[in-house]
């Protein structure tokens, strides 16, 4: 076998004026496994795609932590709160729940926690009690109160207690009244 019998690389820098020889064997093979190559690579894509389109647009978490991870209870109800600007009025509920750890069981017993108003300029907590006795006593509490809640929940988060007294009954008229009277008024005059 002589030199011009073996097969000679394709010069790709070929002479001005002169054309490219077309490629053949082995270079037009590896020619059309590229081509394969890249319409399977194609194919395998566009069968991946739909794929994950059927699950769902592939939305799956991976070996690391995102958004999409499943999350625990508290967490995702701290997270909840803290997105809603929700902290005072939580604060203040739970305070509500606590109320006989703040005050003590003997002043929980006869005042409750009713309602908080928690508008910027108010933040006033209103408290009822069963007499007016332990509404006194809990007027007289009440900056030391407020200091102890301040404490608990944040700085300025309760500015004023609203002490509220017993609720007065019904009044009950007797069974000897005139039809069509309003009241004792309509007796004398």
């Amino acid at each position: 076998m002589s030199e011009e019998d073996l097969p000679q690389p394709v010069d790709s820098a070929a002479a001005p004026g002169t054309a490219a020889p077309e490629p053949s064997g082995v270079d037009l093979a590896r020619v059309a496994l590229r081509a394969a190559k890249e319409q399977a690579r194609a194919r395998g894509a566009a069968a991946q795609q739909k794929k994950q389109a059927r699950r769902g647009g592939g939305l799956r978490s991976g070996a690391r932590a995102d958004g999409r991870d499943p999350m625990a209870l508290g967490a995702a109800i701290n997270r909840l709160i803290t997105e809603r600007g929700w902290e005072t009025p939580a604060a203040v509920g739970g305070v509500m729940g606590r109320w006989p750890q703040i005050v003590g069981e003997d002043l929980a017993k006869h005042c409750v926690p009713v309602r908080f108003d928690d508008e910027p300029d108010a933040r006033v907590l209103t408290v009822q009690c069963d007499s007016t006795a332990w509404a006194t006593q809990l007027r007289l509490l009440a900056p030391t109160l407020v200091a102890r809640l301040n404490e608990d929940l944040g700085h300025g988060t309760v500015r004023l207690i609203k002490v509220l007294g017993p609720g007065a009954p019904r009044r009950g008229y007797g069974p000897l009244r005139a039809p069509g009277s309003t009241g004792p008024g309509d007796t004398y005059g």
